[in-house]
């Protein structure tokens, strides 16, 4: 929406085009999205600036003013302005109408099969949910899950995908068969999982969809609100960067020309790796001399090396319930040791990684975590317990990706405990020797020594930590409070309980209803305190 001084626009049709638009009224705080209107002056702030404009309207618009969303000074005057929707599912009314009849007839059809199946439950609850969003459309333009509905607004055929920012890009579809020459450039990051995940994502929504309707949460036309699948994905896109260090044999094949970047600034090389057994029995045709110690025994001999040089491990085992049980008997022994896997919330993680860094704990024991992008500087051996197991997590491509993290460190090494060379061990170790000759042969020819990377520790968890302090703090003050005015109260009120209660609870409702939040989370402490007491009275 475009406006300008001198416009002819009453108020009326100001609010009108700003509800259109999906912006939110308010009478309180502006946030991005929302307007308030007080007389003849309307305040808007867009979604996309942070800033209001302040417009004074009467039968045009008289004044625009922009003015700072913090200070609330006005900035300066200006003659004209845009105004973008609220949100992104915003449609004309030509196209609410269309869609309105497509969605209809589809309801129809489903209503049809579910009818003829003898889906009583299902045929009620889709009827229910589509009436109920189809009313919310017309009313205020919008509906919670309105995007299931999008194939009906964009005037899409069933399985057609949807639009992206891909599209954007290429301002509309291109193929590589059209041989349109696309000039935007796709770089996919650690590509070895990033590209599986592209196809990953549009299976796992497709299940998802299926479930939903077969149960008639939604309509089938909402499988058509998806991700693209990957030969989708591929048509969009034309020059693309694969970056990893373990592409997979499709990255590979795709690319024209491969660069490889084996040679680190700091000369530190890919660190040596030792096979031990697991069980003590020791590898097929084991050579003389090779430890007859289980994984385990042998693990703890290397932590204590370390842990004297003062420096971390990483130990990788197969399972969630191995590394709680590998930890708890670590904890036996008296290490400093914290286990890691997928059901450990994301703060906690980072927690603990800073604690290994600082020297907090000397151990970390994980799964899956000790992969991509854990620069650990510290670390200077990596333990992979059961590393013959044949599966994901002891592919080739997540054994070299778990070895990286013992790179960071001049003395880092690797330990496989295994009974058997399997082709992923025998891949890992040939790709890592190969890697580490030709880190070594540059080192010699250019004079380089090797240093171990010097990465400060950032406390991320610094701040968080002072504000949850701060609100710890808080509680307990207010506890104090609630705790000193009651015992005041009780003193000079000789009621009985029940009708203090009665009292203090109108109170509560009149200090919310005022807005004054602090002294009705107090009054409602006090509240609860009495009646703990009055439930011990009886």
């Amino acid at each position: 929406m475009h406006l300008e001084q001198g416009q002819k626009l009453n108020r009326t049709e100001m609010l009108a085009q700003l509800i259109e638009m999906q912006f939110e009224r308010t009478t309180s705080d502006l946030r991005r999205g929302q307007f308030r209107l007080r007389g003849q002056v309307f305040e808007v702030m867009p979604v996309n600036e942070e800033i209001i404009y302040r417009l004074e309207i009467s039968e045009r618009i008289d004044l625009i003013e922009m003015v700072d969303a913090v200070t609330r000074k006005v900035k300066h005057e200006t003659s004209d302005m845009w105004l973008f929707p609220a949100k992104h599912y915003v449609a004309g009314p030509e196209m609410r109408e269309r869609a309105f009849k497509t969605i209809k007839q589809e309801l129809k059809e489903q209503l049809t099969i579910f009818e003829k199946k003898g889906k009583v439950l299902e045929y009620e609850r889709l009827k229910r949910r589509v009436n109920y969003d189809l009313e919310m459309i017309k009313n205020i333009g919008y509906c919670n899950g309105i995007e299931n509905y999008s194939r009906h607004f964009d005037g899409r055929n069933a399985g057609e995908p949807p639009f992206s920012l891909l599209d954007y890009f290429n301002k509309g579809v291109r193929s590589k068969e059209k041989g349109v020459n696309n000039n935007f450039l796709t770089v996919i990051d650690e590509s070895h999982v990033t590209v599986p995940q592209i196809n990953g994502m549009y299976a796992g929504d497709k299940a998802r969809k299926d479930t939903l309707v077969e149960h008639g949460f939604r309509l089938p036309s909402a499988r058509d609100n998806r991700p693209l699948n990957y030969v989708e994905f591929e048509k969009r896109v034309n020059q693309t960067i694969y970056v990893s260090a373990t592409p997979s044999e499709y990255e590979l094949g795709e690319s024209k020309q491969v660069v490889e970047q084996i040679v680190r600034p700091t000369g530190l090389v890919d660190p040596e790796i030792i096979v031990r057994p697991v069980t003590g029995k020791g590898i097929k045709n084991k050579e003389k001399g090779i430890s007859q110690l289980s994984q385990i025994e042998d693990l703890i001999i290397r932590i204590d090396e370390r842990i004297k040089s003062k420096e971390r491990v990483l130990v990788t085992t197969l399972t969630k319930k191995m590394a709680e049980d590998l930890n708890d008997y670590l904890l036996k022994k008296k290490y400093k040791v914290k286990y890691l896997h997928s059901d450990i919330q994301t703060l906690e993680r980072i927690e603990t990684i800073t604690a290994l860094r600082k020297g907090i704990i000397d151990v970390i024991v994980g799964v899956n975590l000790l992969r991509e992008g854990l620069d650990m500087p510290e670390v200077s051996l990596v333990a992979i317990l059961d590393a013959d197991k044949e599966g994901f997590l002891r592919s080739a491509t997540s054994l070299i990706q778990t070895i990286g993290r013992a790179a960071r460190n001049v003395n880092g090494q690797v330990i496989l405990y295994a009974d058997n060379i399997t082709q992923s061990i025998e891949k890992a170790i040939s790709e890592t020797n190969r890697r580490r000759t030709i880190q070594l042969a540059y080192n010699k020819e250019h004079n380089i020594t090797p240093k171990t990377i010097e990465k400060s520790i950032k406390d991320i968890l610094g701040e968080l930590g002072v504000s949850s302090r701060s609100k710890e703090k808080g509680a307990r003050n207010k506890r104090t409070t609630s705790d000193k005015i009651l015992e005041l109260d009780l003193l000079g009120d000789k009621r009985p309980l029940e009708e203090i209660i009665k009292d203090k609870e109108s109170q509560m409702k009149e200090a919310a209803k005022n807005l004054e939040f602090e002294l009705a989370a107090i009054l409602r402490d006090e509240i609860y305190k009495l009646n703990k007491q009055t439930k011990k009275t009886a």
